[in-house]
């Protein structure tokens, strides 16, 4: 995952969260429990993770920081310009692990998006 520069990839950075930033790092951190292996590169902190993948390289090239956030799996995009919800990122990155039609959990609004509970993580 190639994300815009910003301050962290949580969202929780600062005196605003912003709740799209942190409903994605949950949905991250639930595609890690399902066993998918992610990398994340922020461009402010980790430029040349930018630099050595082709795949951002060219996103960057032909879509400007428009391109960015930029899902790329296996060396090839798969999204860009908006961070994908988990029912994409499932379909994207678990073909054929999850079965068609089951229900996926999502991450608790109330809980401030990060899928812990009212009573903590």
């Amino acid at each position: 995952m190639f994300d815009p520069a910003m301050c962290c990839s949580t969202g929780v950075c600062g005196p605003g969260v912003d709740p799209q930033l942190a409903r994605f790092a949950a949905d991250l951190g639930w595609l890690q429990e399902q066993g998918v292996e992610v990398q994340r590169y922020n461009l402010a902190q980790q430029p040349q993770a930018f630099v050595a993948s082709t795949a951002a390289k060219d996103a960057l090239r032909q879509h400007g920081e428009q391109a960015l956030p930029l899902l790329v799996l296996d060396g090839a995009p798969v999204s860009h310009g908006s961070y994908p919800d988990r029912d994409a990122l499932a379909r994207l990155t678990l073909a054929g692990l999850v079965p068609s039609g089951s229900a996926l959990p999502i991450a608790d609004e109330q809980a401030g998006g990060c899928g812990c509970g009212p009573g903590g993580c």
